[in-house]
């Protein structure tokens, strides 16, 4: 049997990624967001953005696969988040196809950005996540994150108000 492997993200990868991207959407935000706004989502539009994202490396973009059938993705870089030092990274998205959920996936793409925001010079990583994503929430728990107090904040995704927390943990 293959194991996961993880390598950074080529511009064949894009349209991969936006499927993977939209299918985690659909199912894991069924519930929290209206069904017309998950059915209206577009790997096409996705499909731009994270060509972008590789050409330009911003995010850092890496893939998790088994003989190069894309199962998951991951962005990382340093902190969005106004005030924050420099050593302090960020993932900016972690989403594995949900046919692949439950195998490694998430856990094998998390060392991969841990280990590439440790070469960075980040001591600290932060994340946001979707405080009714129990799936999420769950496994950055198990990965080591904590959630920060005081960092809940109200996000408006597809006409629907969402609450969102930062989680974060140390990488030394």
């Amino acid at each position: 049997m293959s194991s996961i492997q993880v390598r950074p993200a080529t511009l064949r990868d894009a349209k991969g990624i936006a499927e993977i991207h939209v299918a985690a959407w659909q199912d894991a935000y069924k519930g929290l967001l209206p069904d017309a706004a998950l059915d209206a989502l577009s790997v096409q539009k996705r499909q731009a953005f994270w060509r972008e994202a590789i050409d330009l490396c911003e995010p850092q973009v890496m893939v998790a696969h088994i003989d190069n059938e894309l199962m998951g993705f991951v962005g990382f870089d340093r902190s969005r988040d106004k005030g924050t030092p420099s050593s302090t990274g960020e993932i900016w998205a972690m989403y594995a196809n949900p046919i692949h959920w439950d195998k490694g996936v998430g856990l094998a793409l998390w060392d991969a950005a841990r280990d590439g925001l440790q070469e960075e010079g980040c001591t600290k990583v932060t994340l946001w996540s979707f405080l009714r994503n129990e799936r999420a929430l769950r496994f950055f728990d198990l990965a080591g994150f904590k959630r920060e107090l005081g960092s809940a904040k109200t996000t408006e995704v597809a006409g629907t108000r969402l609450e969102e927390l930062r989680l974060q943990r140390s990488l030394v």
